[in-house]
């Protein structure tokens, strides 16, 4: 699948709110995903809303996944020079990964030009998935048919119960599991911590980093099944 082109979206919010503690994508979020597809010859490229490099969080290199991704010359390269939605052809790419990371609740929701290239790219019958706190990057995107793309979508994101877990209930500008059930979804929960990855059509979504392993997984199958 060496012609095969998929879109990672960052966020590149560098603070929990009004707490000054430091947040940004989820290292295992991306690096995860990006190991099964660059197995298979699938190049991954980055984009970001403000492009550049955006603050990496969760940064364990003891991962063996996550050291083998952030030592990449060609993805550090990327990471340095992530794209802007203004330069992204959504056409050229088969699906588009929403990592997680707390940065993901502020700077991509609000960015109505990579709602309209994930509405557009779902329209044509490409994929979308997100893990984690990257649904957030979902509840504003709707399709040309008026609706947004998670209703009656069955979905796993990061739950109210683990936002609490972690004290950040009061600080996230919303909650990620009430928002994608405010917009019609179907968000099912798992215990916290535990893999949880839904797949409904071609929308693939995983709750916490312990699914990343899995929604990449599941992004190839629909990656294979597309080009048979």
């Amino acid at each position: 699948m060496k012609d095969t082109k998929v879109l990672f979206v960052l966020s590149g919010h560098p603070v929990k709110g009004s707490t000054g503690k430091p947040t940004g994508w989820y290292l295992s979020e991306a690096a995860h995903p990006w190991k099964v597809l660059h197995e298979e010859g699938i190049e991954v490229e980055f984009m970001s809303p403000k492009g550049g490099k955006p603050p990496v969080d969760g940064f364990n290199l003891e991962d063996s996944v996550n050291r083998e991704f952030w030592e990449n010359p060609e993805i550090k390269e990327k990471l340095e020079n992530t794209l802007t939605p203004d330069k992204v052809n959504i056409g050229d790419y088969a699906a588009i990964h929403f990592v997680g990371g707390h940065g993901a609740m502020w700077d991509l929701p609000e960015n109505n030009e990579i709602a309209r290239l994930t509405g557009e790219l779902y329209d044509n019958k490409g994929i979308v998935s997100a893990v984690c706190h990257g649904p957030a990057g979902l509840v504003n995107v709707k399709l040309k048919n008026g609706t947004y793309l998670v209703d009656g979508k069955t979905i796993a994101a990061y739950t109210n119960a683990e936002e609490e877990a972690g004290g950040m209930t009061d600080v996230v500008p919303f909650l990620l599991e009430s928002k994608l059930k405010e917009r019609g979804a179907n968000h099912v929960a798992a215990p916290n911590k535990t893999e949880n990855v839904k797949v409904d059509e071609r929308l693939v979504t995983g709750q916490n980093p312990a699914s990343a392993h899995l929604v990449g997984q599941k992004i190839l199958e629909l990656l294979k099944s597309q080009s048979v």
